[in-house]
């Protein structure tokens, strides 16, 4: 080889080193651009409005009268530790178990409203209940309904939905739910992810089913299954999870089983053969908001996380009675939950701070009647 022929080599293979950097850099760069686009549509500006200069105070969890204490914001220097995964130090997630039995979203009321605290600091995830029966003023639907703009909670997803559309937003009914719990309650809300039922059965049928324990009788009485350990595909999970007997807080209570259940199928090493059909399963029949990377960080998070660190609470029962009301929608008296929002609210605000509900201690015999569930 001459050598003219050497540097003519020399030179093509520059030239493709740096064809295929430029190559790799574009890909990169396409790749970075997907996983940043959003899946859905996102929530409204006014789904995580708080007063700015207001905080829940940092301290010992509400009283029992159901009161905490604001005080100012007062900010120091401090070193903390980086956030896992790539992820933001906190972010609330809206998750909505939509009761629509088709594959679409055009109706549907929210079967199951969950408030997440995920904080990639600690790492913790907190999940708050909110009983779908509460009546709420519910934003942007009394022009629709001749001035009426109280409604139950779980029908603010329903009048956001296409088929309703009382509000012209891209979120729909995620969006309007979130919009009316931050305005009721002062939840602060980043994403949302919706699932109808059709889709609940699918994901868990992806997993080959979940495994549930009942511990005693009135578990059994409230599930509608024996004492013991069950193995339950997907129809039979949502039949758990929309179990009424007994009311609804011993149906939130079910679906805590459930979720529990899923957490820990989804986080077994098992779970990674199952992972194409899962895909499959939520493919177009989930609404999100969330970036593929967002997904990413969530998924790291998960398999760092500790189980004592996922804890599901709700409001402590006794701030709730059963009454009923004249609904003008219906024209008659429908059953309702009646509480003190203003309590309510300050639960919400020490549970955004991180101080409600207490870290649990493992030791059972400690807990109190409404200590939060805690996912083996």
């Amino acid at each position: 080889m001459t050598r003219l022929q050497k540097s003519i080599i020399g030179i093509l293979s520059v030239i493709a080193i740096a064809l295929a950097a430029a190559l790799g850099f574009s890909l990169y760069q396409v790749y970075r651009s997907v996983a940043a686009q959003p899946l859905g549509p996102a929530l409204p500006a006014g789904a995580q409005e708080l007063p700015p200069t207001w905080t829940a105070s940092p301290g010992p969890s509400p009283t029992p009268a159901g009161m905490v204490t604001l005080a100012p914001t007062v900010s120091f220097p401090t070193h903390t530790p980086a956030p896992r995964c790539g992820g933001p130090a906190l972010m609330n997630v809206l998750v909505i178990g939509a009761d629509t039995r088709g594959d679409n979203y055009t109706y549907g009321l929210a079967d199951a409203i969950r408030l997440v605290r995920v904080d990639f600091v600690a790492p913790r995830v907190t999940v708050l209940e909110f009983p779908r029966d509460l009546w709420v003023e519910i934003p942007h639907i009394a022009d629709n309904l001749d001035g009426q703009d109280h409604e139950k909670l779980n029908q603010a997803f329903l009048y956001g939905q296409p088929g309703f559309k009382y509000w012209d937003d891209p979120s729909e009914g995620s969006g309007l739910l979130a919009l009316t719990l931050n305005k009721n309650f002062g939840a602060q809300i980043d994403h949302y992810i919706t699932v109808n039922m059709r889709t609940f059965v699918n994901i868990v049928n992806a997993v080959g089913g979940i495994d549930v324990h009942i511990p005693d009788k009135e578990t059994a009485r409230t599930t509608d299954l024996p004492i013991g350990n069950h193995h339950l595909d997907g129809g039979e999970a949502l039949k758990l999870v929309r179990n009424r007997e007994g009311g609804n807080f011993e149906r939130a209570d079910n679906q805590s089983i459930v979720i529990c259940a899923l957490r820990k199928k989804l986080t077994s090493p098992s779970i990674v053969t199952e992972i194409p059909a899962l895909i499959e399963a939520f493919e177009d029949n989930i609404r999100t908001d969330f970036t593929p990377e967002q997904l990413s960080q969530l998924a790291c998070l998960g398999a760092q996380m500790p189980p004592q660190n996922i804890q599901l609470v709700s409001f402590p029962s006794e701030l709730f009675k059963q009454t009923r009301t004249f609904d003008p929608v219906f024209d008659k008296r429908i059953s309702i939950l009646d509480a003190d929002f203003a309590i309510l609210r300050e639960y919400v605000a020490q549970f955004h701070a991180g101080t409600w509900p207490p870290a649990v201690s493992g030791d059972p015999a400690g807990e109190e009647e409404d200590s939060p569930i805690v996912c083996e």
